[in-house]
């Protein structure tokens, strides 16, 4: 995610987003799926309970007590863990209303065991897990989890899948390979999630390099558990996808009954895939593709180019009042197990991991 993140404690995102809701209200027109007038929804449910599940390949920071938590380095083992959220007040006459509050995290309370993060929640409670994207910390991460959990009124548990980025514009290089090699903790992290009684459908939204590493991580998911991967996994969501136009279609051609999951959002308009572009050598971003070139694939496209009015456009999963919208449908078209059912019909699927599937090659977690 080629975005320059300002680091003051109300960020200049912040800000704008409660001008960029006003501004989506009264914009005419927009894509189809897009309609800023969707219905209200109530409180997410990371509201009620301001509890953010964590995943991390990051090294931790002074054992991952306090502040920065996690770091830039990479470390061999997978660290679970919760953060305990501090919503903004969103009474109306607070900050929030105007953009100058947000979420913060209050403490960190790591855990040994995807079964002791998930504690002991009636089984079937789905789940929202997040991948951040280039040039993130991981508290940047953490509340623009929180801030999407909360801007598209998710009813389930959310988690961050944090990478260790540099955070800084300089490494995008870096960043990628430190993607990459985070693959295989993502697998066991979803095929844990899956395997848990108490996890009922999975949905994912990954964001600019997140995303290639979130399709690498189905791949390997799905070559090993196959239809019911397909079956327990809900929406999957790549918000402007930094990816090989190539690569990508390629791995959707790998991905089985989960390609027809996949929604992507793009923006021909986004000026920071314009430089991934540039500098991997002037090859397609899927983010940046036409419309009709990812419905050839078969997937589900919001062209989100009309919805931008900022500088880079990046980051409208979060700051558009319209694709947030488009995301939470995306999602509400899975509400049970199994394929895509029409309405009033729930879907059917395999609940049982198949016969003689293989474990992920196992990454420790403490």
């Amino acid at each position: 995610m080629l975005l320059l993140r300002n680091r003051t404690a109300v960020s200049r995102r912040v800000a704008l987003r409660g001008l960029a809701s006003a501004a989506t209200a009264l914009a005419v027109g927009g894509c189809a799926g897009m309609a800023a007038s969707g219905p209200h929804f109530g409180s997410a449910a990371l509201v009620n309970n301001p509890t953010l599940l964590v995943a991390t390949t990051r090294k931790p920071v002074s054992g991952g007590r306090a502040k920065p938590w996690f770091g830039t380095e990479r470390s061999r083992t997978i660290t679970l863990a919760r953060a305990t959220m501090t919503p903004p007040d969103e009474g109306l006459l607070s900050l929030s209303t105007v953009g100058l509050a947000d979420w913060s995290i209050a403490s960190i309370q790591r855990v040994g065991q995807i079964d002791n993060l998930l504690g002991e929640a009636a089984g079937g409670r789905h789940l929202l897990i997040y991948v951040h994207g280039f040039n993130n910390t991981f508290e940047a991460a953490a509340l623009d989890a929180a801030r999407l959990s909360n801007g598209i009124k998710f009813a389930g548990d959310t988690m961050v899948f944090s990478w260790p980025s540099r955070a800084s514009l300089l490494d995008y290089n870096y960043d990628r390979e430190s993607a990459m090699w985070s693959r295989d903790a993502l697998d066991q992290v979803l095929e844990d999630l899956l395997a848990s009684p108490t996890v009922g459908r999975v949905n994912i939204v990954a964001h600019s390099v997140g995303t290639m590493l979130t399709m690498e991580a189905l791949r390997q998911l799905y070559a090993k558990l196959g239809d019911y991967a397909a079956d327990r996994i809900g929406a999957v969501v790549f918000a402007s996808p930094d990816i090989d136009m190539d690569i990508f279609t390629a791995s959707v051609q790998r991905i089985g009954p989960l390609a027809p999951k996949v929604t992507i959002i793009t923006a021909t308009d986004d000026r920071a895939l314009a430089v991934s572009r540039w500098v991997n050598g002037s090859t397609t971003r899927v983010g940046a593709a036409e419309k009709t070139q990812l419905e050839k694939l078969g997937l589900r496209v919001v062209d989100a180019s009309a919805q931008g009015w900022g500088i880079i456009n990046h980051d409208l999963f979060l700051s558009n009042a319209g694709v947030r919208q488009a995301i939470r449908d995306s999602i509400e078209r899975y509400p049970r197990f199994g394929a895509l059912a029409p309405a009033g019909i729930e879907g059917g699927g395999n609940l049982a991991p198949p016969e003689g599937a293989q474990p992920a090659p196992r990454m420790d977690s403490n």
